[in-house]
């Protein structure tokens, strides 16, 4: 079993901070090929700027949103709410997530029926594994969307894998915008913000077969948020891996699900629904090989 708790690196950024994320585009630029959303949501390719102390720079990101149908009376409902959610990969960077569920994740919450969708941004960083530029990244994220996008969005949802739990509970810990946070197998180190969530909800998932960081990573977690407020939920996967590639499906609608609480989306039917659909074969989602190698909002807390 690994001992590990982080995945950050000290190491200097190997390009120069006034060039945009290195991530290999071609890799990723709309959503799953095959999918029922089509039509419902539409992705947009942003390069954010980022204006910080630490040089500046920018970085790719895919925005889903929905199409605004003018014949609807609900069709801007979701700026009622103000709501986003904003997906964070590891230290690896990249835009799909473990086992790809960020593409459905992105196109299911971007189409809910009924006005109800959730814009979703998935964003690569300047320089992976650096929490230091890493968090003004995601800072970035939210200005943009709030203020530049077009979606007046001051509200937000982040959900984070292995690394990505760092900038995660870093953000929500220092950013009332944010009002939850979700996480697959987050490391420990540079989390301390967890501390500082509550009474913003939390979700963690985590496999006990991790081979890269321990589910105790995320068993520390749930003891470091607290239990005087807030709500906090962890789930363990038995014997799955660091991307949860056996439970992929699940744990994808448990963050789908999580994020729609939090948005103050009604969980009916149609809802329901559609966040249980598959978008597409497991044969489209990203594998695992190269990391291994290197709940209910309303309910009580619970571990499961």
């Amino acid at each position: 079993m690994s001992t590990r708790d982080s995945l950050s690196t000290s190491s200097p950024p190997d390009q120069a901070p006034s060039q945009p994320s290195k991530y290999p585009k071609s890799l990723e630029h709309a959503p799953l090929p095959i999918t029922p959303y089509l039509g419902a949501c539409q992705t947009d390719t942003p390069q954010i700027e980022v204006d910080d102390s630490q040089g500046g720079g920018s970085f790719v990101a895919f925005l889903h949103r929905p199409v605004s149908d003018p014949s609807s009376t609900t069709s801007s409902s979701f700026r009622d709410r103000h709501v986003g959610a904003i997906l964070l990969s590891g230290a690896g960077g990249g835009v799909t997530g473990p086992s790809g569920i960020y593409l459905s994740i992105a196109d299911k919450l971007a189409s809910l029926p009924d006005g109800q969708a959730i814009p979703t941004l998935r964003m690569d960083y300047r320089y992976p594994a650096r929490n230091k530029f890493c968090v003004p990244d995601v800072l970035s994220a939210m200005d943009w969307l709030q203020y530049k996008s077009g979606l007046g969005l001051s509200h937000f949802v982040l959900g984070g894998w292995s690394f990505g739990g760092a900038p995660v509970f870093t953000v929500g810990g220092k950013d009332r915008r944010v009002i939850g946070a979700a996480t697959i197998a987050s490391q420990t180190a540079e989390t301390e913000g967890i501390k500082q969530l509550a009474p913003s909800p939390v979700l963690l998932l985590h496999g006990t077969g991790d081979r890269t960081l321990s589910h105790s990573c995320s068993q520390r977690l749930y003891e470091q948020y607290g239990s005087t407020h807030g709500k906090r939920t962890m789930h363990l996967f038995p014997g799955d891996d660091h991307a949860l590639t056996r439970n992929s499906k699940k744990a994808e609608e448990m963050i789908c699900g999580f994020m729609v609480r939090c948005a103050g989306v009604k969980m009916g039917d149609p809802v329901k629904h559609k966040l249980e659909e598959d978008l597409g074969p497991d044969t489209k989602r990203d594998k695992v090989e190269f990391m291994e190698k290197g709940g209910d909002l309303n309910g009580p807390e619970r571990i499961e």
